[in-house]
């Protein structure tokens, strides 16, 4: 994983809202949650929801899917994946 895809993520994860529906997604797991669901549970206005949910998805942290009328998001545990093993990768390599 190059440097710059690493600190988008980890940007995109640093804001607390974004967390906190990042972390809601990974608690749904692989399936997701809709959108109305998400905004629901978290109390934040659609507009603001948009708008965090497509910085990750900008950052491919997030995927979303459609299903007749329900925009459903779901977390991308592949790419988070990448991102700690991107953090862990040279993980005590100065030591002899």
């Amino acid at each position: 994983m190059k440097l710059e895809v690493a600190a988008k993520a980890l940007k995109e994860l640093g804001h607390p809202t974004r967390l906190a529906i990042f972390k809601r997604l990974v608690k749904a797991g692989p399936e997701g949650l809709a959108v109305g669901a998400l905004q629901d549970e978290l109390d934040i206005p659609n507009s603001t929801l948009s708008h965090h949910v497509a910085s990750l998805v900008s950052a491919d942290l997030l995927s979303q899917r459609r299903e007749g009328r329900t925009l459903y998001c779901q977390p991308d545990y592949d790419h988070l994946q990448a991102v700690i093993d991107f953090l862990q990768d040279e993980c005590c390599a100065d030591q002899g």
